[in-house]
């Protein structure tokens, strides 16, 4: 028997909400911290297969999820497109060379850094029960493209932005190189194990209507539909943090099984505007859950009863922060499994 989770993603109502938190396999856990500390940097963790899945199924052991978000990172693909990736002490990833000054052209692909991800996905299933469900992931293009594009993480990606405006034709090759390959690798997960999976795009934010069109709407559409040919029966999670007002487009033209939304939306908006009969998944503050105390419980249950009546899988509204406190995490779990309709 599939786990809630997946009967959840699959648009049925389970007597107990599913839960899982982005992010929730990192540095917020002790035992993640000590094994990052014997296996050396980030990419190099990811890298090794072994304690990637181990750090995956931590989360489950000690929390007891209902599903286990696979441990990578969604720089991998242009790492396996070819730029060089690093993962700077206190200044986060880098990519080189950016292709704000570089063609796509100078780069040669390196497929095979994606099967190591491929054999986590695989050690992970092995280590599951049923109950719990495999969720693979990928970035979606223009979140990918805007690290791609500059290099690092920014708060505007206005590299990226303006590249796309003054040169769509070359911004869109980017775009459509990441699209073709996420698929593939998308594709090599749920061959590996993965029963659903969900596509990141934490910048899309930052985009005008006719942009989020063109560079998250329609990259995100055709994944959505090549993936789907591959993998009619796979869930597949769209998650546009920021696209506010714009989310129903998103979901309509994306196709997606489920809908992952952000903190900053109102449930209950979110409820009168979706199909009734669509898996949303969200949407609680990540600071709430660094908080603790009354405020979350209040909180979690406003999510809970905004979606009573329709498929819904909770979670964060983004990914847990690094010192949120163990105890905040099991009073919420807490608080989620006792909640009855």
């Amino acid at each position: 028997m599939p786990g809630i989770l997946l009967e959840t993603l699959r648009g049925n109502r389970a007597e107990q909400t599913p839960m899982w938190l982005m992010r929730q396999a990192g540095r917020y856990l002790p035992e993640y911290r000590e094994l990052r500390a014997d296996k050396g940097g980030f990419l190099e963790l990811v890298y090794d297969t072994d304690g990637a899945a181990e750090v995956t199924l931590q989360p489950i052991r000690r929390f007891g999820f209902d599903g286990a978000i696979l441990f990578s990172d969604i720089l991998i693909i242009p790492y396996a497109m070819g730029q060089k990736l690093e993962f700077l002490a206190g200044e986060g990833p880098k990519l080189s060379p950016k292709l704000v000054d570089h063609t796509l052209s100078s780069l040669e692909a390196v497929p095979e850094r994606l099967s190591p991800i491929y054999d986590t996905v695989a050690k992970v299933v092995a280590g599951l029960g049923p109950e719990t469900t495999m969720l693979g992931f990928a970035g979606s293009p223009w979140t990918v493209a805007t690290y791609m594009t500059a290099g690092e993480g920014s708060r505007d990606q206005h590299e990226t932005r303006a590249m796309a405006y003054r040169d769509p034709a070359a911004f869109g090759a980017i775009i459509d190189a990441i699209g073709e390959m996420t698929v593939g690798y998308l594709s090599g997960q749920i061959k590996a194990g993965a029963e659903a999976v969900q596509l990141f795009d934490s910048w899309s934010g930052t985009l005008a209507p006719s942009e989020f069109e063109r560079w998250v709407i329609a990259p995100n559409a055709k994944i959505v539909s090549e993936l789907r040919k591959i993998h009619p029966d796979t869930p597949i999670i769209g998650f546009p943090k920021g696209a506010g007002e714009k989310l129903p487009a998103y979901i309509r033209e994306t196709g997606v099984d489920a809908a992952g939304i952000d903190e900053t939306v109102d449930p209950a908006w979110v409820a009168s505007v979706l199909p009734d009969d669509l898996p949303v998944q969200g949407n609680l503050d990540p600071l709430l859950l660094l908080a603790g105390g009354e405020a979350l419980d209040v909180a979690a249950k406003r999510i809970l009863e905004a979606f009573a009546d329709r498929p819904h899988v909770f979670n964060l509204g983004h990914g847990i922060g690094q010192f949120t406190p163990i105890a905040h995490v099991e009073q919420l779990v807490a608080t989620v499994r006792n909640w009855r309709a």
